[in-house]
């Protein structure tokens, strides 16, 4: 049974990226549950968490990998769900995704759940892969908790923030340089789905992936064999410490001495590049000041540290005129 949604639901969100959409909307007091990952905004520290993991997120990459193949293997979750806590907070609208069963709580996790409240809430499915994408997730969002104003305001906002980052490498004809970014350490992922828009927008072009296709697992060689002039490595869900601590340990490896003719910088993939929402924005123009920075300055250092510079030579091809 279903009801009209009222115009400030409750709302639940099963997914980092959903919570962080809510915020920017205004309506961080509309969440009531959240998951055992949401850390930003501050303000959602304190809601009940109705999701944990069955992995253990401290562990290196390469145990990390393991762990979740082995439960994927067995058809284990890779998540916990609380569905009494789920049920007690009784939510008129639930955020979800379709998009990776190993980043977020898995559909069909839901549904089961919903089956069982007396009324069933409003189900908002997130599974944008490219910016136009995950721009229509936020309306819908938008539209499910009454905030279709501030989504097409917030989406605004960030249209002329991306489009300032455009005009400036326009104007200055600013040189692209070649790019790969890394969403993985053990084993290596090239990042796909939003990344490589991410990149163009910020002035680079990523020689490895393709904007919308999935993130691919790949060796080092493939990636040397793509001559990046600058190598980004975002490690999903990483904060700037953890990322930059297991990048610089990746790089004392034989296999990747030749990547100190590279520009090597390590991003927060956790604030950046892994959840599609707002964020994804910073991401560009802390792109640009990597790639550009006498344009645009240097990149914030919470969120971008340089770990390699890249020796002198070539100059990367020009700036293309057209986004």
């Amino acid at each position: 049974m279903t009801t009209d949604t009222p115009r400030t639901p409750r709302v639940v969100s099963l997914l980092p990226a959903a919570t962080e959409i809510v915020a920017a909307l205004g309506a961080v007091d509309q969440l009531v549950g959240v998951t055992h990952e949401c850390d930003h905004p501050r303000d959602v520290a304190s809601l009940p968490r109705v999701t944990s993991s069955a992995v253990d997120r401290d562990a290196p990459s390469s145990a990390i990998d393991a762990e979740v193949r082995a439960l994927a293997s067995t058809g284990a979750p890779v998540f916990g769900f609380d569905a009494e806590q789920f049920a007690t907070l009784a939510p008129q609208v639930v955020l979800t995704q379709s998009l990776c069963d190993v980043c977020a709580l898995p559909e069909s996790e839901v549904d089961r759940a919903i089956v069982a409240l007396d009324v069933a809430p409003s189900v908002v499915t997130l599974g944008g892969t490219t910016l136009e994408g995950i721009w229509d997730d936020v309306r819908r969002v938008g539209a499910a908790i009454g905030r279709s104003v501030e989504a097409e305001s917030l989406l605004a906002s960030l249209d002329a923030r991306m489009r300032r980052v455009h005009e400036t490498l326009k104007a200055a004809r600013a040189p692209r340089p070649r790019v790969v970014v890394i969403e993985w350490l053990d084993p290596l992922f090239v990042a796909g789905h939003w990344s490589p828009e991410l990149v163009r927008r910020a002035g680079g072009v990523d020689v490895l992936a393709q904007a919308g296709a999935h993130s691919v697992q790949i060796d080092v060689e493939a990636v040397r064999a793509a001559a990046p002039e600058v190598l980004l490595f975002a490690p999903c869900g990483f904060d700037i410490e953890r990322a930059t601590r297991e990048t610089a340990a990746l790089l004392t490896r034989d296999a990747w001495r030749w990547a100190s003719a590279c520009a090597c910088w390590v991003l927060d993939g956790n604030a950046l590049t892994s959840r599609p929402g707002p964020r994804l924005v910073d991401a560009i123009e802390v792109m640009s000041a990597i790639f550009a920075p006498t344009l645009f300055g240097a990149p914030d250092a919470a969120y971008a540290r340089c770990i390699a510079h890249r020796a002198r030579g070539s100059e990367p091809s020009g700036y293309a005129l057209g986004v």
